[in-house]
């Protein structure tokens, strides 16, 4: 971020800081407001998974373990899942390994809708795309990525199967658990309402995402084909790192550069998405923190 930043001319600072002043934030609160309905509906099917395994859970505890989940992701990438499962632990006695299975299968699921949107980014802009991927890794280091990928793949395939180290023995126990939350998707009785909101979830993302652009005038005449794949870079930003912390803004300025969006306005875009939602993070985590042990005193 710094390396970046000193890139820019003091003028271009200047002129950043005006897209900051003279955005329309009724879009910004707009986008606020529509990310809401992707919190509750992930609480919501969450309990889906969890009462095929014959247990269940309070719908503000799934909702406050949720909003907790997405603020620790700030601070240590992929921690929020570990919470998420403690909480239910801690306040709905649901076993810490079943109850992560749930969330290691939601998160199978959303991989694979993800994986649509790359899909269709692809088929919508697939010159374009290349080249910038291209640009930024080398064909041949894409694929030594690859070997060294699948090398590393198999040997850990095969210590699974083969070694009788005590680690992997107490990894295949716990192993059970998590197969147990995972498989409770393709048996559970509401699979279908469950796949409706992983869908729904994933369209309130690119929705909240849709909505930003129109913060700014020199972002709002972006076609389908800019937000998507906007939308896909920035996921990608958000996955590899503590919630796109920094890498965020500036992906998005890259890619909305291939359509001619000057680089201080996909900046100041990419932070204003960006701070915006991670507000909304701060704000949700921070009182379900607070709200937790109040609400769940009497258990």
């Amino acid at each position: 971020m710094y390396y970046k930043y000193n890139e820019f001319t003091p003028e271009q600072i200047a002129e950043m800081k005006g897209y900051f002043k003279n955005a329309n934030y009724y879009y910004i609160y707009l986008s606020v407001f529509v990310a809401l309905f992707g919190f509750v509906s992930r609480a919501y099917r969450w309990k889906f998974s969890i009462e095929h395994m014959g247990y269940r859970s309070h719908f503000h505890n799934n909702l406050m373990a949720v909003c907790v989940a997405y603020f620790m992701n700030l601070t240590i990438p992929r921690s929020g899942e570990i919470s998420r499962a403690l909480i239910l632990k801690k306040y709905e006695n649901i076993p810490f390994d079943k109850a992560f299975g749930t969330i290691v299968a939601e998160r199978v699921v959303d991989l694979f809708i993800f994986f649509l949107f790359v899909v269709v980014s692809f088929l919508v802009q697939f010159d374009l795309l290349k080249d910038y991927i291209l640009a930024k890794i080398p064909f041949e280091k894409i694929m030594i990525l690859a070997v060294v990928g699948v090398i590393g793949f198999v040997s850990l395939l095969l210590i699974w199967r083969y070694s009788n180290w005590k680690i992997v023995a107490t990894l295949k126990e716990k192993f059970a658990g998590l197969t147990e939350g995972m498989m409770s998707i393709v048996r559970m009785k509401n699979k279908w309402w469950f796949l409706f909101h992983s869908f729904f979830i994933w369209f309130i993302y690119i929705l909240t995402f849709y909505v930003t652009i129109f913060a700014l005038k020199e972002t709002s005449h972006i076609g389908f084909g800019a937000v998507i794949i906007g939308f896909v870079i920035g996921s990608l930003a958000i996955g590899f790192t503590n919630s796109g912390f920094g890498a965020f803004p500036l992906l998005i300025a890259e890619i909305f550069m291939l359509y001619g969006i000057p680089d201080t306005a996909g900046t100041a875009f990419g932070w204003l998405a960006w701070i915006s939602q991670t507000a909304l993070m701060i704000v949700l985590g921070g009182l379900s923190f607070l709200l937790l042990p109040i609400v769940n005193r009497n258990k």
